[in-house]
C-alpha cells in the first residue's frame, strides 16, 4: 500500500488519511453501481493509502454500509476508520432525534458494518433546532457509554450550525462543504474548529463533479442521479448537488478553474489539493465509481501545495463568479 499524510480527526485522537473515500456513490444515488465496482473502488483506496471511508445509513438505504462491512471483513487488515451517518431516515423534525431512535439507527447500522461499536457517528444534516438542544448531546454521550458508538459528530448544511457543534465539547468533528465554489468556511468555521480541537471533514469537494472540468451544459445525468432530480432542492438542501451553483454557470466557473490545474495535475485532483491544504481540515472525501478515479483521488495527497498565486486565482474567481448566488445562503 502507498503510504499517505495522516491528520488527528479532532476529538477521536485516531488518525485518518488526508483524502477518504466517500462511499455515497456506492448506495446507488448516483447511478447503479455493481457490487464488485463497489469493491474494486474500496480497494483501490485502501491500495492508495486511503484509510477513512464515510458513508451513512441512507445511503442506498443501507447498502453503502453493507458493502463496506463485507470488504472490511476480508481486509482485517486494511486500518480503515468508518464514519457512517444517521438521521435521514427518518421524518426530518426535531422530535425525531431521540435515544430511542439514536439506539435503533446505531443498531441497523452496526448490523450493516459487521461491527460491535461504531467508530464515528454523525448526525446527518438534521434539522437546525437539533445542533443546539442539550437533550440531543447527552442521548449521544448516552451512546457512548453504552459502546454503541466511540464518537460522535455532525454533518452540516450552514456555517451556522457547525459553529453550534464546535462550540459543544463532545463533538469530535465537523462534516461541511468546502471545495474552490464553497469558501464561506474558511471565515469563521475552519478557524473555530482548529481552536477547539475539532476535526474537519470536507465534502462535496468536486461540486458534485463540477470541478472536474469533464461536464458540459449539454451532458445530460441518469434520472436516478441526485444532479438530475435534486438540481433546485427538489429532494434534499440544494447546496448538496453542484455546491448549490446554478449548473451553467458552474460549467462555465469549472472551466475557468481548469485553468488552474498545474502541469501533471488534473482539475479535480487540483480541487482536492486545494482543499487538503487549507489551514484545519482533516479530510476531504471525494466519492469515486471507478478504480481508476479513487487511485486519481488518492494520488492529489501527493501534489506540491498549490503555490499563492494559484490560491489568489481561486479566491478571485469565487469573487466574480459565485459569491452572489451562494455566499449569502451557506
Amino acid at each position: 500500500m502507498i503510504p499517505m499524510e495522516q491528520r488527528t480527526l479532532g476529538r477521536t485522537g485516531q488518525d485518518v488519511s488526508v483524502v477518504g473515500q466517500g462511499t455515497w456513490q456506492l448506495g446507488g444515488d448516483w447511478g447503479e453501481v455493481q457490487e464488485a465496482d463497489a469493491f474494486g473502488v474500496l480497494d483501490a483506496a485502501v491500495e492508495s493509502g486511503v484509510t477513512f471511508f464515510d458513508t451513512a445509513d441512507v445511503y442506498g438505504d443501507g447498502r453503502s454500509e453493507q458493502l463496506i462491512g463485507r470488504y472490511l471483513k476480508d481486509r482485517p487488515d486494511a486500518g480503515v476508520f468508518v464514519a457512517t451517518k444517521m438521521g435521514r431516515r427518518a421524518d426530518q423534525v426535531p422530535e425525531n432525534y431521540v435515544l430511542d431512535n439514536f439506539r435503533a439507527w446505531n443498531d441497523r447500522s452496526r448490523a450493516n458494518l459487521g461491527v460491535d461499536t461504531l467508530d464515528l457517528v454523525q448526525l446527518h444534516c438534521p434539522p437546525t433546532p437539533v445542533y443546539s438542544s442539550d437533550e440531543v448531546y447527552d442521548a449521544l454521550d448516552t451512546l457512548v457509554a453504552e459502546q454503541r458508538i466511540a464518537a460522535y459528530a455532525v454533518s452540516v448544511e450552514t456555517c451556522a450550525e457547525a459553529l453550534a457543534a464546535i462550540a459543544r465539547p463532545g463533538v469530535a468533528s465537523v462534516q461541511i462543504i468546502l471545495n474552490p465554489f464553497r469558501l464561506k468556511p474558511l471565515d469563521e468555521v475552519l478557524p473555530a474548529a482548529r481552536a477547539a480541537g475539532v476535526g474537519i471533514i470536507a465534502r462535496v469537494p468536486l461540486a458534485s463533479g463540477l470541478l472536474s472540468g469533464k461536464y458540459t451544459k449539454d451532458t445530460v445525468f441518469a434520472p436516478e442521479d441526485h444532479r438530475s432530480y435534486n438540481r433546485h432542492g427538489e429532494a434534499f438542501d440544494q447546496g448538496e448537488t453542484f455546491s448549490g451553483i446554478e449548473y451553467g454557470n458552474g460549467v462555465s466557473a469549472a472551466a475557468e478553474f481548469a485553468e488552474l490545474a498545474p502541469q501533471g495535475a488534473t482539475p479535480a485532483q487540483t480541487a482536492l489539493r486545494w482543499i487538503i491544504q487549507q489551514p484545519g481540515v482533516t479530510s476531504v472525501i471525494p466519492g469515486a465509481r471507478s478504480v481508476e478515479q479513487a487511485r486519481a483521488n488518492a494520488a492529489a495527497a501527493s501534489l506540491p501545495p498549490l503555490p499563492q498565486s494559484t490560491l489568489d486565482a481561486v479566491r478571485d474567481l469565487y469573487d466574480r463568479r459565485i459569491r452572489a448566488e451562494v455566499h449569502h445562503r451557506w
